[in-house]
């Protein structure tokens, strides 16, 4: 193998290693599945990246990502504009709507409050989500954020901020271990803890 075709392919194990739940070892191991399998994997994925590459954009309302801007969610005449649901990141809004427990709209936060990583609120999408709430007849806000540290930081920051007397502020319920991530749970356990949501306070 000439020394140009190694570094390509050492390259392509390289990036796949730095994809979340691949190392090093499972990247290689991945790359080599690939390689082997051009045909079938290779040229198709190389055809997807380069599409979704140029297509692939953030919605003006929501901060999901489509293809299209606001989103396929947003754009969804039959939700329920009354509920929205905040959410730390796009992960989690998979994993909610793979549940299908919520039949409202989205708000996803870019992330959560974290003083150590100088995260405070303006580095978040609050401002927006504060806009839409006061635009939209919303009656309900569901905080769905994760029950680490910081998720709940985050969620009291936004109970206090967003509570008035128009609007319920809600939290998930049962089945939520501490510490847990949305995007880890299965699809039972996150509908029982959006069914069973309770108020924040």
């Amino acid at each position: 193998m000439a020394p140009s075709e190694k570094n390509e392919i050492e390259n392509f194990i390289r990036l796949l290693s730095k994809l979340p739940g691949l190392g090093p070892r499972s990247g290689r191991r991945a790359a080599l599945e690939i390689i082997k399998r051009k045909d079938q994997l290779l040229t198709p994925l190389r055809e997807s990246f380069i599409e979704i590459s140029e297509k692939i954009i953030v919605c003006e309302n929501c901060n999901n990502i489509d293809v299209i801007s606001p989103c396929s969610i947003c754009t969804d005449v039959r939700r329920d504009e009354s509920i929205i649901c905040v959410v730390e990141e796009v992960s989690d809004l998979w994993a909610i709507e793979r549940s299908g427990a919520v039949k409202g709209y989205y708000h996803i936060l870019g992330g959560v409050l974290n003083a150590l990583d100088g995260v405070g609120p303006d580095q978040l999408h609050i401002n927006n989500l504060n806009k839409r709430i006061k635009e939209n007849q919303v009656s309900e806000v569901i905080l769905a954020l994760s029950a680490t540290i910081d998720g709940q930081t985050t969620m009291h920051y936004l109970s206090d901020l967003l509570q008035n007397d128009k609007i319920r502020i809600s939290k998930l319920a049962h089945g939520i271990p501490v510490g847990g991530e949305l995007d880890y749970l299965d699809d039972g356990t996150l509908m029982q803890a959006i069914v069973s949501r309770t108020n924040t306070d």
